[in-house]
């Protein structure tokens, strides 16, 4: 394995990270949005899977990347594989915890009504995690982390700010921990292309090994 950073817009990626088992970064990518003609970036996505990942992706050995990022049953196989995963989002363009929040809020209840899941517990756990980023600041280079273990529904997400780690939430909502996922991961549907892109070529390049 290489031991080399992987640069994601000028930010470094480590290859591989461990947390409960060693994870390899297995796609990267960045948030952004266009304004009269300027890309303003965001953030920038690291998404660590366990190798072992591929094996649950067997049925679509052979497909190339750029018809699995149009596949979203692909990547809803990908994010209900029982393996560890975990994302890290380190911030490009500085803004209040709240804006993130909010963003994340809509994204993940609307996901939940549209498919009739939205009850009031899971009103309460996405509150907590709105209130979670309420009093943060997203200062050029924090990162946020989520981390989704093998086969528990929940999810652990820390907030780091200047090198120092500054709080951890859990989620125990499956139902929320899967929106959350799918918001990062959720193929044509996510926040985020050029992560699904990169995503979708290096597990298209695993499954033809």
């Amino acid at each position: 394995m290489t031991t080399e950073m992987v640069m994601v817009d000028e930010i470094p990626f480590p290859p591989q990270i461990t947390t409960i088992k060693p994870l390899s970064l297995f796609g990267h990518g960045i948030t952004d949005i266009e304004i009269h003609f300027l890309q303003i970036k965001f953030t920038a996505i690291g998404v660590y899977l366990e190798p072992e990942v591929v094996g649950h992706l067997q049925q679509w050995k052979g497909k190339p990347g750029n018809v699995l990022a149009e596949d979203d049953d692909f990547f809803e196989a990908l994010i209900n594989a029982p393996v560890e995963q975990f994302l890290r989002v380190v911030v490009i363009k500085e803004i209040k915890g709240s804006q993130y929040g909010v963003q994340l809020e809509s994204a993940v209840r609307d996901r939940l009504a549209a498919v009739d899941k939205y009850e009031e517990e899971e009103e309460e756990a996405l509150e907590k995690v709105v209130e979670f980023f309420q009093s943060k600041y997203f200062k050029k280079n924090s990162i946020v982390t989520y981390h989704f273990p093998g086969n528990s529904g929940t999810a652990e997400i820390a907030f780091t700010t200047e090198g120092k780690e500054d709080a951890k939430i859990k989620v125990e909502n499956a139902n929320v921990v899967e929106m959350i996922k799918k918001w990062y991961l959720g193929g044509t549907r996510g926040v985020s292309a050029t992560t699904i892109a990169s995503l979708a070529n290096a597990l298209s390049a695993e499954l033809c090994k």
